[in-house]
């Protein structure tokens, strides 16, 4: 089984990325193959809305993902984590998603290769869990117009310094188990 991870924070080891290793470490002991990336860190151009992609599915935009729409198509599981800024995702996640329209064929159908799962991954300082489950219910609708089963989303609240996490173990401990029941 190969996993991705999608860290969509700015901050490289802050709360979102402890999460999603996290997540990737329970699937890695249970023998999945796993990778995380970094997208603050990635050149990804904000969609265009030029449409090409919908011919043959190949974005125009030259930049890293590329590489990404490959890693989705050769993975089983994607792990997509943001921290929420603004009441959503951040912008570089965002960019992110928005380019996945590549995905989406001129009669709404998808050109994902097989079923992909995913797992969304949420850091947010406001202390209360549920603040923002519209977003998260919108997000899980979205991403199954996509075709992606979205098999769980785990939210983290209180994390506002970089470390706040590591704090909360219980939430380490059910982010591992996630992953290994993958």
């Amino acid at each position: 089984m190969k996993i991705i991870g999608l860290n969509g924070s700015p901050r490289a080891d802050g709360n979102t990325a402890k999460l999603v290793k996290e997540i990737l470490s329970g699937a890695s002991d249970n023998g999945a193959d796993v990778q995380i990336f970094n997208l603050a860190k990635m050149n990804v151009a904000p969609c265009i809305g030029c449409y090409a992609c919908k011919k043959d599915g190949t974005c125009i935009l030259d930049d890293d993902m590329q590489k990404l729409y490959d890693e989705i198509q050769a993975s089983d599981v994607i792990v997509l984590g943001s921290p929420i800024y603004m009441w959503e995702m951040t912008a570089q996640a965002k960019s992110f998603v928005d380019r996945l329209c590549a995905f989406i064929k001129p009669d709404f159908s998808t050109r994902l290769n097989g079923e992909k799962k995913l797992i969304l991954a949420f850091t947010q300082g406001n202390p209360d869990s549920e603040m923002f489950n519209f977003y998260f219910e919108y997000l899980a609708k979205m991403f199954g117009f996509l075709a992606f089963n979205v098999e769980e989303t785990i939210v983290v609240t209180g994390t506002v310094e970089r470390s706040d996490i590591l704090s909360q173990e219980f939430i380490l401990e059910t982010a591992r188990q996630m992953g290994k029941d993958l």
